[in-house]
């Protein structure tokens, strides 16, 4: 190892250890009750709730997967994507916030999501619990396999380790910290690692359009890629058999820009619509402390999120300008931040930006691993086989899981050419689609009815494998993102299943309207 690899090292272990300090400060207090270990006592201010939100949903995919998106193919997808994911932060915090923190508390004190949807239509056999449950066991391992395959990337980029050796690392790391000190550690260290995650952002961009000489010469070097820098139009690399660029004295080569239409980035638009289904953003709005201070929470997250998304974006375009024929494949296109800021800061500095990544990560997959094991914790072995379950058994079945899941997403995880940015586009969807329209018709609509919930989370998530396995290599019109068609089918099913099943009691309606008056 080399001397600057040394010191990007040590400046890394140092804020590894920072973070797992905090999980060790709130070990005490996150085990005084489930509550605390899940929710944190609904008791996140504005800032911890705004940042930690956004920075467990982003995870590594935005310092390594989507400004790899734009090295490899260039503006559309990138810009396309990141417009659609802060439309939908916005709309998000404005909509859904509010009325999902005094809904959850009116659903008897619902503290997970399963927990709000069973309580929500008043459950006796817990079917909502059980299949939403599963489902974000489900999604959360893959989710969790994302995380795990940046580990590997940041690590075996950085110091020349292995791939796996350096994955199965963060896994332990990971384990460690959320084992200790739940919802509460989580959040305070997402907090800081969200500043951490656009200063990094910021820093990077700022070096990298200096030592590009300036926007004006990027947007003329990379003009002279087909399609790179267009809004409807995509570059489309030339590759050999293994998937690598192929490249030509000097010179990476590019077949003629592809097309890429309205409905395209409708498709990409989409993304957003992926916010009102995500345990881990919606977890933070049913634990903030006042449900007042949401108006100040949606104006920090949405600012963090446009500085953040436009820098990853841009990031990637500098990237493919001054390392044109450095990364050659698109898995290996997802390490360009790590290679900017090798390159253009000191080692010491290098090290605490990569942390950047390393934060993003950790701030994400520890969400994943804890409300993973509080589906299978408090949802189905509490709420479903030992109703009378106390605490202690609770968080010990949550941490067994816990480690089982992240054995699992380590299996996944164990191939070195998965793309971060697939893998997290196909949990985003799960979620977005299963969970997304039942949130809004839950708290929007009075009559949506408990058969309405199920059947709309079961087609939504059944319509993701199915578009994303069969119907999208079909190309052509069918070749749009899975979470659109998904959410307009959920969505549609809700609804026709409601009006007719009709089975909404008074009770339920009771509870509906005190939700809605609470929330103005």
């Amino acid at each position: 190892m080399t001397s600057a690899s040394l010191q990007m090292l040590v400046s890394m272990v140092l804020y590894i250890m920072v973070v797992l300090f905090i999980g060790i400060y709130f070990a005490k207090r996150a085990n005084e009750s489930s509550e605390n270990y899940y929710i944190g006592g609904r008791s996140l201010g504005p800032w911890v709730a705004a940042f930690s939100a956004e920075a467990s949903d982003m995870s590594g995919w935005l310092l390594m997967g989507l400004p790899g998106l734009a090295y490899w193919t260039g503006l559309a997808d990138a810009f396309w994507t990141a417009i659609g994911l802060a439309i939908g932060t916005y709309i998000n915090w404005l909509l859904v916030a509010k009325r999902l923190r005094h809904y959850s508390q009116v659903a008897n004190n619902s503290i997970t999501i399963p927990d709000f949807f069973s309580n929500r239509f008043h459950e006796k056999k817990k079917v909502i619990m059980m299949i939403s449950s599963v489902l974000i066991l489900v999604f959360f391992c893959v989710y969790a396999s994302s995380c795990f395959v940046t580990c590997g990337k940041l690590f075996s980029a950085m110091f020349g380790f292995s791939y796996q050796s350096m994955m199965i690392v963060g896994v332990l790391l990971v384990v460690t910290y959320t084992f200790l000190g739940g919802f509460l550690a989580e959040s305070a260290s997402d907090f800081m690692q969200a500043i951490v995650m656009v200063l990094a952002l910021v820093i990077i961009l700022t070096l990298g359009i200096a030592n590009a000489g300036g926007l004006g010469n990027v947007i003329d070097n990379l003009n002279n890629i087909p399609g790179f820098l267009e809004f409807f139009s995509i570059s489309s690399p030339v590759v050999d058999e293994a998937g690598v660029q192929v490249v030509q004295n000097g010179t990476p080569l590019f077949n003629d820009a592809a097309p890429y239409s309205a409905l395209s980035a409708v498709s990409m638009l989409a993304w957003g619509l992926g916010y009102f289904g995500v345990p881990q953003v919606l977890l933070r709005f049913m634990a903030i402390r006042k449900a007042d201070e949401l108006k100040k929470s949606r104006r920090i997250g949405t600012v963090w999120v446009l500085i953040s998304l436009g820098s990853s974006v841009v990031i990637g375009l500098i990237g493919r300008n001054l390392y044109p024929t450095a990364l050659n494949t698109a898995s290996d296109a997802e390490n360009i931040f790590s290679l900017l800021a090798s390159a253009m800061l000191h080692p010491v500095f290098a090290g605490l930006v990569m942390a950047g990544i390393f934060a993003a990560t950790i701030s994400s997959s520890d969400s994943y691993l804890l409300i993973a094991s509080s589906a299978v914790a408090k949802n189905i072995y509490q709420g479903i086989f030992k109703k009378d379950a106390t605490d202690k058994q609770v968080m010990k079945i949550s941490r067994i899981t816990m480690i089982l899941i992240a054995l699992f997403g380590a299996i996944i995880a164990l191939d070195e050419n998965s793309v971060i940015f697939s893998i997290v586009s196909f949990a985003w969807a799960g979620f977005g689609a299963a969970f997304g329209p039942l949130m809004l018709f839950s708290l929007f609509w009075k009559k949506t009815t408990r058969s309405g919930a199920i059947a709309g989370m079961l087609s939504g998530a059944a319509v993701v494998f199915i578009w994303n396995l069969f119907i999208k290599p079909l190309g052509g019109i069918f070749a749009i993102y899975e979470l659109l068609p998904a959410f307009i089918i959920s969505s549609i099913v809700i609804v026709v299943v409601s009006l007719i099943t009709n089975d909404v009691t008074d009770e339920m309606k009771r509870e509906f309207d005190m939700a809605k008056e609470g929330a103005f």
